[in-house]
């Protein structure tokens, strides 16, 4: 059993293929339910805790594309040292997404001050997060107020360190997310 999931229950799949492109999401998460998620990657496992008070709606994206194994097999595309991974481009090249855009939720006290925060990529459009995601291997204030903090990373540092570093295509074959699973507890 993995320490950071003892007291949290795995939720099914809502798919048993993977699916890679909506319209939208659905709900699925709940008021009074803690989510985490487990990325096993090439190099290990990290677990995410995710903040739906802070992000509700990204949280929900979030959730509902691991319920439907959009992340299984997706490439950490773009791995910077001492800045953060990114991954959640099912393409692999940093354009994909899921075929719909989240809005950016900024709120007070939620930097990226710290490693391991997880934020929400986007283009240049402040409203334009997706799919991808992304986590910080150290302080990053310079992405306070610009970007979507929607959780931590609460297992699994050392495993974030050693992605391979890779950017636009250079650095090698990228290590991947393997396979994506969600958990939920009681508040």
């Amino acid at each position: 059993m993995i320490e950071a999931l003892h007291g949290y229950a795995e939720i099914a799949p809502l798919s048993e293929v993977r699916v890679l492109e909506f319209a939208g999401p659905g709900q699925v998460t709940a008021a009074g339910l803690e989510y985490r998620a487990l990325l096993e990657t090439s190099q290990g496992n990290l677990v995410l805790s995710l903040d739906q008070e802070a992000a509700p709606e990204t949280v929900n994206s979030f959730c509902w594309l691991v319920l439907h194994r959009f992340y299984d097999g997706v490439p950490f595309h773009r791995v910077i040292a001492e800045f953060m991974a990114q991954t959640g481009d099912p393409t692999g090249t940093g354009t994909g997404g899921p075929g719909y855009q989240v809005p950016l939720e900024v709120r007070p006290g939620k930097r990226f001050d710290r490693p391991g925060v997880l934020g929400m990529a986007r283009s240049q459009s402040p409203n334009s997060g997706g799919s991808q995601f992304f986590i910080t291997y150290g302080p990053s204030p310079h992405l306070d107020g610009a970007y979507t903090v929607f959780g931590r990373l609460v297992e699994g540092l050392e495993v974030l360190r050693r992605l391979k570093k890779v950017e636009g295509g250079r650095g090698g074959p990228p290590d991947q997310i393997v396979r994506a699973v969600l958990y939920q507890r009681a508040g």
